[in-house]
C-alpha cells in the first residue's frame, strides 16, 4: 500500500508541476488565465490510499494586467465577459485576448485568423442590432454628402441701433451683423452661406441670405430676405425655420432647411451658440476608433466618422465550466451553461478599453513559490517510495 500511496503522490505532483510550468510559460501571453491543480484524497475501505488530480480549474475572477498599445483595434475587457470569435470551421469560441487587426478582406480577426463577432452596420452606418455576424470594416473613402440642413442658434443684440443706410452687402454700415456658414453640394464642393442681419425696429430684424455672394431664394418666394421677429421676453417669435434653394454649377440643386429654434434677442453682444450642417466633403480613411461600449467607427480626413459595427460580449453562469480549446480560447459546454450576450458595460458585462489588451493574470511570484513547494512534495513522495523499498528489502532478508 505504501508503494501505491507514494506513486500516487509522485503522479499527481508531476501533474501539478505541469500546470505550474504552463502558467509560468504563459506569464506574458495575452488573455491567458492561470490554472490551478486541485487534488483529492483517495480512500479504500475507509483507509487513506493516496492522492489524485481531481481537476484543473482556471481563474476567471481576476483580470490580467492591462497593456496599453495605442493600436486601433486592441481592446481590453475590465470585469466579466469574453470576446466572441469564430474559427474557420464556424465554431464559436470565447476569449479574453483582445489583440485584433484587419485581414486581407478587412474582417477584424485575432492572431489565429478567427473573426470577431458583433453587430454589423449598413452602408449608412446604422447598426443591425440583434444579429451577430463577422465584423468587417470598410476600406473605401467616405463619399461627399450634400447639405440638407443647417442649425443656426444665436443671440441677436437687443440694444443694437437701427442702421440708417439702405441694405447693401458691400456696405458694413447698412447691416448690424453678418455670419458665414459652410455648406456642401452633392460633389463635396464647399459653399459659403452668409447671413446679413439688419435691425429694422424693436424686436424686428431682416435677414438677407447670400450663397457664394449670390442671392438665395427663400421658400420659393423669389426673394432672399426674411423678416425675423422676437417676443418681448427675448424668445424667437417667427420664423423657426426657412428653406433656402440654390443651384451650384455642375452639382445637384441644393435645398437647405435653416432651423433657428433656440435663437434669442437679449441685450449684450451678438453671439452664435450653434452653427452645424449635416453635409461634408469626401474623405479618405485615416484610422479606426473603438469606444467603451464597443462601437467601431472609421475616421476620415474630412473630420467625420462612420459606424462600422459594434463588438458584443458574452458571459456564462459558470465560466469555470468552459471547455479549453487552446491556451486563450474556450468553447461552451454543458457545465458552463449557454452564452448570454450583450453590450459592454451593461448588466454584469465588463467595460472595454480601446488601445490596450489584457495580459496574463498569472502571479509569477506565487507560481515560483508553488513550484518550489511541488518540488519538495515530489522529493518527499520519492523518499517515501525509497523508504518502502528499503523496508521491503529488510523484510525479505529476515525471512
Amino acid at each position: 500500500m505504501s508503494y501505491n500511496i507514494g506513486l500516487s503522490g509522485l503522479r499527481t505532483t508531476n501533474q501539478s508541476l505541469e500546470v505550474i510550468s504552463q502558467n509560468i510559460a504563459n506569464v506574458s501571453t495575452a488573455g491567458f488565465k492561470a490554472s490551478r491543480a486541485e487534488l483529492a484524497a483517495l480512500y479504500s475501505g475507509g483507509q487513506a490510499g493516496g492522492v489524485e488530480m481531481q481537476k484543473v480549474s482556471q481563474n476567471f475572477d481576476k483580470d490580467g494586467t492591462k497593456e496599453f498599445t495605442g493600436r486601433d483595434l486592441d481592446m481590453a475587457i475590465s470585469g466579466q465577459g469574453f470576446f466572441m470569435v469564430k474559427d474557420e470551421s464556424g465554431q464559436m469560441r470565447y476569449t479574453r485576448a483582445g489583440m485584433f487587426n484587419k485581414d486581407a478582406n478587412n474582417f477584424i480577426v485575432n492572431s489565429s485568423g478567427m473573426r470577431l463577432q458583433g453587430y454589423a452596420a449598413d452602408a449608412n452606418g446604422t447598426l443591425v442590432n440583434g444579429v451577430l455576424s463577422d465584423l468587417q470594416v470598410s476600406a473605401s473613402s467616405l463619399p461627399a454628402r450634400a447639405s440638407t440642413g443647417l442649425e443656426f442658434v444665436a443671440n441677436f443684440k437687443a440694444d443694437a441701433a437701427v442702421p440708417t443706410a439702405p441694405f447693401d452687402s458691400s456696405d458694413s454700415n447698412s447691416y448690424n451683423f453678418s455670419y458665414s456658414s459652410d455648406l456642401y453640394d452633392s460633389l463635396g464642393t464647399e459653399h459659403t452661406l452668409t447671413q446679413y442681419l439688419v435691425k429694422t425696429n424693436d424686436n424686428e430684424w431682416t435677414a438677407h441670405y447670400y450663397l457664394d455672394g449670390n442671392p438665395v431664394d427663400i421658400d420659393g418666394t423669389g426673394t432672399n430676405s426674411q423678416a425675423i421677429t422676437f417676443n418681448t421676453d427675448g424668445s424667437l417669435n417667427t420664423p423657426t425655420s426657412i428653406n433656402l434653394a440654390y443651384s451650384p454649377a455642375g452639382a445637384q440643386a441644393m435645398n437647405i432647411a435653416l432651423a433657428m429654434t433656440g435663437t434669442t434677442q437679449f441685450a449684450g453682444d451678438f453671439s452664435v451658440a450653434r452653427n452645424a450642417t449635416d453635409g461634408y466633403p469626401a474623405g479618405d480613411l485615416t484610422g479606426l476608433r473603438v469606444d467603451e461600449s464597443g462601437i467601431v467607427s472609421a475616421v476620415y480626413t474630412n473630420g467625420r466618422d462612420q459606424i462600422q459595427g459594434k463588438v458584443i460580449l458574452a458571459n456564462f453562469a459558470n465560466p469555470g465550466g468552459l471547455a479549453q480549446a487552446d491556451s486563450t480560447t474556450w468553447t461552451q459546454s454543458f457545465t458552463s451553461g449557454n452564452a448570454v450576450t450583450g453590450e459592454a458595460g451593461t448588466g454584469a458585462l465588463g467595460t472595454l478599453t480601446a488601445g490596450a489588451f489584457e495580459g496574463s493574470n498569472v502571479d509569477l511570484t506565487a507560481e515560483l513559490v508553488s513550484l518550489m513547494t511541488a518540488q519538495r512534495n515530489y522529493q518527499a513522495n520519492a523518499k517515501s517510495v525509497s523508504t518502502a523499498d528499503k523496508l521491503t528489502q529488510v523484510l525479505f532478508n529476515t525471512l
